[in-house]
């Protein structure tokens, strides 16, 4: 078991949060979330994974399974630090609509980022070089061949490495000391912006940490193939001679999907990762829990046998089955890193061998409310047949809201909800928190939206659609006090919260 303690949280991305620089960030309004969630006696705030997009926006997506998003800075940082002045911020100003516009986000930061860094160079504290110094020496594994890819890039207008010229795509040497020459103040540039990203996320989950809130992480298991990881690392992945990907990951045809999810990213070398101990899973795994308390596996079947499909593909649906060393990986991650706080994402096609792997290592499951009640009276969703040893969600980023999610049930399906629920008060989505609170699963989670009673314009993702996902925000004055009342009686009433309240215990049907 994961935790002996019944917890609550809840699920939101910080870009999600409100403010009026277009994105939310690590700034004040996350600090604001934070006490929250403390004053709704909530433990967890589960995040989606934090790195650096690409073209599609998606977390899910990244140029690095190391990095965070330099979007996700708190401008103001820089303004408190003497690096730029009160009204450079103008120029990031956008009023919040409830959508995060990326194009806006992304050409904002621009000229922000390169003043707070020249000043940086040229006046920063001994303290604050100091911290720079011992970050990159911390971080150099990976940190120097990311600075180093985002230079390149840019400086060949954002094309993917694979199609750098040949000499810079291989790293032939010569050609990567030229770069690094030429390219110095820019790869600093980056290496600057990692070290503010990660100085105000540490700073802001150990704000988290001492008001008693775990961050749970997220942990894509493929990397793009457009990445700092693949070009640095391409022995790690399923590339050829010529750097091509031999097979590319995906899902078969699922709830999700019927033409399953072509995700296109490259497969690991399992292979060669075994053979060197799995020391870059080993090293992955340690950095992303230093930036969370918790983390979640996507895809954890992909670690017991992956869907590979020939790179070209227009769909998933001609894939195949190959299967990976899970046990040996966790067994090194074990001895390593020893007993690891992760929830296995186990969704889609789950084979009784993906099972027998998370029941040995002890790992947690996900049960997820809005896929139990269909037709069959067996459907291990629904909340009876939960063992305690797993996380229930009401639904996740590639569910429909709550509300959105019952408006769109069949008459038979709606009418088999209605009588598990025994009734329907005023507020189908706190009727489905209640039940996922009351459930035995250790840990409980709710998407924000389903706490404010969002119907399908607050959903956060689409799953095989390649545009209009990851912007939905909330507003400032969303938050209403009785959302903390609800959400702390029910953590307090179904026990997963150590913190007793006196206040009457109002009716969450009453909620809308």
């Amino acid at each position: 078991m994961m935790t002996n303690q019944r917890s609550g949280g809840i699920l939101l991305h910080p870009t999600s949060l409100p403010n009026e620089s277009g994105i939310g960030t690590f700034g004040d309004e996350a600090y604001h979330f934070v006490d929250f969630l403390e004053r709704a006696h909530q433990h967890l705030w589960q995040v989606l994974p934090l790195g650096p997009t690409g073209p599609g926006d998606s977390p899910y997506q990244s140029y690095s399974a190391y990095a965070l998003n330099p979007v996700l800075i708190d401008l103001q940082h820089f303004v408190n630090k003497g690096l730029i002045g009160q009204d450079d911020l103008s120029e990031a100003k956008r009023k919040n609509t409830g959508k995060v516009d990326y194009a806006f986000v992304n050409s904002s930061r621009e000229n922000i980022f390169g003043k707070a860094y020249r000043a940086f160079c040229e006046a920063a504290p001994d303290a604050d070089r100091k911290a720079f110094h011992d970050f990159k020496e911390k971080h150099s594994h990976w940190l120097d061949d990311y600075a180093l890819f985002m230079a390149i890039k840019e400086s060949l207008g954002g094309i993917p490495w694979y199609e750098w010229p040949d000499d810079l795509r291989l790293r032939k040497q010569p050609a990567l000391d030229k770069s690094r020459q030429e390219l110095e103040e820019r790869a600093g540039y980056h290496r600057f912006l990692q070290f503010v990203a990660n100085c105000q996320w540490m700073k802001l989950k150990s704000y988290a940490n001492e008001k008693g809130i775990q961050i749970i992480g997220d942990i894509p298991l493929y990397v793009s193939f457009d990445s700092s990881d693949a070009w640095a690392n391409p022995e790690v992945f399923m590339l050829d001679e010529d750097l091509n990907p031999e097979m590319v990951a995906g899902v078969p045809p699922d709830f999700f999907s019927e033409t399953g999810q072509l995700w296109g990213n490259v497969l690991f070398k399992w292979d060669y990762l075994k053979a060197t101990g799995f020391d870059w899973w080993i090293k992955r795994v340690a950095h992303n829990l230093e930036l969370a308390d918790i983390i979640r596996i996507d895809h954890f079947r992909g670690l017991v046998a992956f869907w590979a499909i020939p790179f070209g593909a227009e769909t998933a649906i001609d894939g195949q089955w190959i299967g990976a060393p899970a046990v040996e990986l966790f067994e090194a991650l074990d001895k390593k890193l020893g007993k690891l706080p992760i929830i296995a994402e186990d969704l889609g096609v789950i084979t009784p061998d993906v099972d027998e792997v998370r029941e040995r290592f002890n790992l947690p499951g996900m049960k997820i409310l809005q896929f139990a009640f269909d037709k069959s009276p067996a459907n291990p969703y629904l909340p009876h047949f939960y063992p305690q040893n797993s996380v229930v969600y009401t639904g996740t980023h590639d569910n429909d809201t709550v509300v959105g999610w019952y408006e769109n049930l069949d008459a038979e399906d709606k009418l088999k909800l209605h009588q598990y629920l025994g009734s329907i008060g005023t507020g189908i989505h706190w009727q489905m928190v209640r039940l996922a609170w009351a459930s035995v699963s250790a840990i409980a989670v709710v998407p924000l939206q389903d706490v404010l009673g969002l119907g399908t314009n607050g959903r956060m993702n689409v799953p095989g659609t390649l545009s209009g996902n990851w912007q939905w925000r909330f507003l400032d004055g969303q938050l209403l006090r009785e959302y903390e009342i609800t959400l702390r009686n029910l953590s307090t009433l179904y026990n997963r919260t150590n913190r007793v309240t006196e206040e009457e215990i109002p009716d969450p049907d009453n909620h809308q």
